[in-house]
């Protein structure tokens, strides 16, 4: 699949700024084997002219600053491609982490007419007082405080002018770039460009319709109503929409200055703990939790209770998953590598196959370095690197969610120790297994998975008669069809298309010969007849062959 030329000609003076980033950072290689070139040719601009560094810098490196240089968009596929260590390799995945959005906010005025468009309404009227100057600018949105009529301190998070549009038409070309990658490279198939590029829209579509983060906020309100140690901020939503989010502003302080919350009296011992178990309770009891809880989005209040900001990424664990999880833990307990094996096959989406006695093996060895060490003792962010380093070296992948569960209990874990240096996030998981366990192999459960299988096979029972009589029907009928699916078929369509451009330039190359042979021999009286001819299918023939090095299938 080449790239569609009319969205190519839409959004070619972005196609060209794109190669460019990436000739100026040393990926030419990439760019010719994507067969761009002619693309870029296209331009009036000479973009295969290479700048050279003064300083060396690693593939990783140069890999972070070209998405830098690219904008928002990319900066933000380099953020979420970094929570899959299954797919990218460690050097690039610690380099992306990295990844700085040095984005200035956008004008005031410009802020202002966004909210009174959105709301319909005059700042002046919707608010007490709206400040002109952001409190924080990001590549998708920026903040200003503002206050209610009734006086209550309120956040508003508006989101950039133009950013939809810029961004899907960046994930279109994104997805194109994925297609080539996969159809040249086909080394590169083991990160499921396609994939990525899938799963990298999904979560950036969700963070720019604000009405789904304040549903998000809502739902997180409600979930933790009866808990006073987590505040979510209020949604006030006669002043919010797709692009506009009203909240409550939360006066706190930053979690990673112990030192500072000591002052105030708190406990961080305490308070790392507490952060642990919210969040646990989240993935393992409600099955949706916060899926970044960086320092920057954490804030500790004055009583000591904490406040989670910015509810625009979050990750779901269905029941069957998170039921996964707990029997891996439990398999490194008993000492099952049986069962740990059937884990990683229930989990992961395997790319290729499966060396499964190797697979055992290595589940074997990795049981036994856990094995006989207390679950309270467990180093989980090592325990969890160690499973998804079996799963990338197998070409298993990942959900995204639980890649992103992963990632959020690594960050977790390290906010926790920056508060207590004897932190271990194993003591807070441990009852919220032994409760997943208690509630798995409780009679009422064990009863209800009996009861909704019996169900899966009477509903199946009562189709088969009628799937057997549809079939029938078909073979009697001579109507009965079988659906191949061609794998891979598209590299020996390429390979024969260019075997038969081969032929071609042979066949025309000996034509010419013979007609040169010809001309040279003809009588000088028709001269005027076949001169013309053989200049005219000359022509034609070097046309037919530039147009085959042109489109590189030769």
């Amino acid at each position: 699949m080449e790239l569609r030329p009319l969205r190519f000609l839409r959004n070619l003076g972005r196609m060209r700024q794109i190669v460019s980033v990436l000739l100026n950072h040393g990926f030419g290689d990439l760019v010719e084997r994507l067969h761009l070139g002619g693309y870029v040719r296209w331009s009036r601009r000479v973009l295969f002219k290479r700048r050279g560094r003064q300083t060396p810098l690693s593939r990783a490196q140069r890999i972070r600053l070209a998405l830098e240089e690219l904008g928002p968009t990319f900066i933000k596929f380099g953020q979420v491609i970094s929570t899959r260590p299954d797919l990218v390799p460690d050097d690039v995945l610690n380099e992306l982490k990295q990844l700085r959005e040095n984005v200035p906010p956008f004008a005031s005025d410009l802020a202002i007419q966004r909210v009174e468009s959105s709301l319909d309404a005059p700042v002046s009227l919707a608010f007490r007082d709206f400040s002109t100057e952001p409190l924080a600018a990001g590549s998708l949105a920026q903040v200003h405080r503002a206050r209610h009529p009734d006086g209550q301190a309120l956040a508003v998070k508006i989101l950039r002018p133009d950013i939809t549009d810029e961004i899907e038409r960046d994930i279109s070309l994104m997805h194109e770039f994925a297609v080539l990658i996969e159809r040249y490279i086909p080394e590169a198939q083991v990160f499921d460009p396609i994939g990525l590029v899938g799963h990298f829209a999904r979560t950036i579509r969700r963070e720019l319709n604000l009405s789904r983060e304040a549903r998000t906020l809502e739902e997180f309100q409600r979930l933790f109503r009866n808990d006073a140690t987590l505040t979510v901020p209020a949604v006030y939503r006669e002043l919010s929409s797709a692009t506009v989010l009203t909240m409550d502003f939360i006066e706190g302080h930053s979690i990673d200055s112990p030192e500072k919350l000591k002052e105030l009296g708190i406990d961080c011992s305490a308070l790392a703990a507490n952060g642990a178990r919210i969040f646990l309770k989240q993935a393992f009891e409600l099955g949706i939790f916060h899926g970044d809880p960086h320092p920057g989005n954490i804030r500790v209040l004055a009583d000591g209770s904490l406040c989670l900001l910015d509810y625009g990424m979050v990750g779901q664990l269905d029941e069957k998953t998170r039921d996964s999880l707990i029997d891996l833990l439990v398999a490194i307990v008993r000492r099952d590598p049986a069962a740990a094996v059937q884990v990683v096959e229930d989990i992961g989406q395997p790319f290729a196959e499966i060396d499964r006695p190797l697979l055992r093996a290595e589940i074997r060895d990795f049981i036994d370095t856990y094995y006989g060490v207390e679950l309270s003792r467990l180093d989980i962010g090592r325990l969890l690197g160690d499973f998804v380093g079996i799963l990338i070296s197998h070409g298993i992948r990942c959900p995204g969610d639980l890649m992103l569960l992963i990632r959020a209990l690594v960050t977790l874990e390290g906010v926790g120790h920056t508060l207590d240096p004897k932190f271990n996030l194993a003591e807070v998981l441990q009852p919220f297994v032994q409760s997943a366990v208690r509630q798995r192999y409780s009679p009422s459960r064990i009863a209800g998975d009996i009861i909704h299988e019996v169900k899966a096979l009477a509903v199946a029972a009562h189709r088969v008669p009628v799937s057997l009589s549809r079939t029938l029907e078909k073979l009697a009928n001579d109507d009965l069809r079988v659906h191949l699916e061609h794998r891979h078929i598209d590299r020996l369509i390429t390979e024969v298309d260019r075997s038969s451009n081969r032929v071609v330039i042979g066949l025309i190359l000996a034509a010419l010969i013979v007609a040169s042979a010809l001309v040279l021999k003809a009588e000088l009286h028709s001269w005027w007849l076949s001169v013309p001819i053989y200049l005219l299918s000359s022509l034609l023939g070097v046309w037919l062959v530039y147009g085959i090095f042109r489109s590189g299938r030769l």
